[in-house]
């Protein structure tokens, strides 16, 4: 038995340099452990997480995480596919259509989460700056889980349209949040040079208007492309390259890939209805992006984490949970929405990844956090929130989406299975 297990280590240790084979098992086995979820009634992609999490350095270690670096265009794809059509879905009628509930439930749940993390960790003990920061960093949603759930089960309807440009717009509203939260922090910890303040403050809104002129950009000029195009292949080719185009340059640039992909698409939708067919025709490509995406994801997660969290990250945890929900459901209330949107939209704003943790980066320039333990306790609760609910997000966001009847199939207020199948090969 022995010499058996020694044989496994030895081929482990093997294939740890070999980041083809790093990739195969994370496809493969991501692969069964998403048709494993889906019998358990869980979304897929929580079968990839755990999938990549059992392989990674937390658990079996057979995927190093060395092989997370060799494959760093693999999350850059997958979050250029899933922006683009985020954006694809937003035509300036369904805009308008959605613009009063989607403005007040995305204020509501980004100042609510704010001050509901910020008031129960200086409760709980933790400073005023440093609750201030988690508090704004804690309004940061990501829409990988929730647009892939979406995906997954084919879900449309009100419901389903409202929460993915509340999730789009929440980037935005977040990323202002954090720089005047920014400057709040550094007048109250004092000292800052003016290279710190404009690291803090500046930076991140200098990000969000850099990455919307990029993607208005790039969109034009792949519209002129491709609206007159009828080779499909083509189609796939050039908006594919401009999308990893656009990625490369706002990464250069220290800007959004998320937020510059996001507008692409929604210029592309909104020039021309022609260009509807794109989003269609990229489709195929998602399953084996989010499946890589997803499970490499979970092979970043450290489990070591839960155990160093201590109360102000359960706090954390809670309370920004509590925040998103209890922000959405006002925000729909004062809107006027329908009760759908009332009890279920909140549920799928729990996952929390990319921004983040960027932001919280951004946050230990100031001052009063830098070589610090506070530091180091923000980043360890961040990480935290972010292992914690890129597990139980998904399947959240499964009931509710399911509960609200636009589930395809379904036959309530979504699509049914057959309607999508027409609307398709009618286009």
């Amino acid at each position: 038995m022995a010499d058996i297990l020694q044989g496994l280590v030895g081929i482990r240790d093997y294939f740890h340099q070999n980041v083809i084979f790093g990739a195969g098992i994370l496809l493969v086995c991501g692969f069964f452990g998403g048709r494993l979820a889906q019998k358990l009634r869980l979304p897929a992609i929580t079968g990839y997480i755990v999938t990549g999490l059992l392989l990674g350095p937390s658990a079996l270690s057979l995927v190093p995480d060395t092989v997370a670096v060799q494959l760093e265009p693999i999350p850059h794809i997958a979050l250029g596919l899933i922006a683009i059509s985020i954006g694809g879905r937003f035509s300036l009628r369904q805009i308008r259509n959605l613009g009063r509930d989607t403005v007040s439930i995305t204020l509501f749940q980004l100042v609510t989460t704010f001050g509901a993390v910020t008031l129960l960790l200086v409760l709980f003990g933790a400073s005023l700056p440093v609750a201030l920061l988690l508090g704004a960093i804690a309004s940061a949603t990501a829409p990988a889980a929730t647009v892939a759930v979406i995906s997954e089960y084919r879900a449309r309807g009100q419901m389903t349209d409202t929460l993915l440009a509340t999730v789009a717009l929440d980037d935005a509203g977040c990323i202002v949040l954090f720089s005047v939260t920014a400057a709040v922090c550094a007048a109250l910890t004092g000292g800052a040079s003016r290279a710190v303040v404009f690291s803090s403050v500046l930076k991140p809104l200098w990000e969000l208007a850099g990455s919307i002129l990029i993607g208005l950009v790039v969109g034009y000029i792949v519209h002129r492309l491709v609206v007159n195009r009828r080779d499909r292949n083509e189609m796939v080719v050039i908006v594919l390259g401009f999308v990893l185009f656009a990625s490369a340059v706002t990464m250069e640039l220290h800007l959004s890939p998320l937020m510059t992909n996001m507008v692409l698409g929604l210029t592309l939708v909104n020039l021309s209805s022609r260009n509807e067919r794109i989003f269609r025709m990229l489709e195929p490509l998602e399953a084996p992006i989010y499946a890589a995406f997803f499970a490499l994801a979970g092979t970043e997660l450290q489990l070591n984490l839960l155990v160093h969290v201590g109360v102000l990250g359960c706090v954390y945890i809670v309370a920004r949970m509590a925040g998103k929900y209890l922000g959405s459901l006002l925000g729909a209330v004062v809107a006027g929405s329908s009760p759908v949107i009332r009890r279920y939209l909140g549920l799928c704003l729990f996952p929390q990844a990319g921004v983040a943790i960027g932001l919280v980066m951004i946050a230990q320039q100031n001052t009063y956090l830098a070589s610090s333990e506070h530091a180091v306790q923000m980043v360890t609760i961040v990480l935290t929130s972010v292992l914690v609910n890129e597990l139980i997000g998904p399947p959240i966001a499964r009931y509710a989406i399911f509960r609200s009847g636009e589930v395809a199939g379904t036959g309530l207020s979504g699509s049914t299975l057959e309607d999508t199948d027409v609307e398709e090969l009618q286009a």
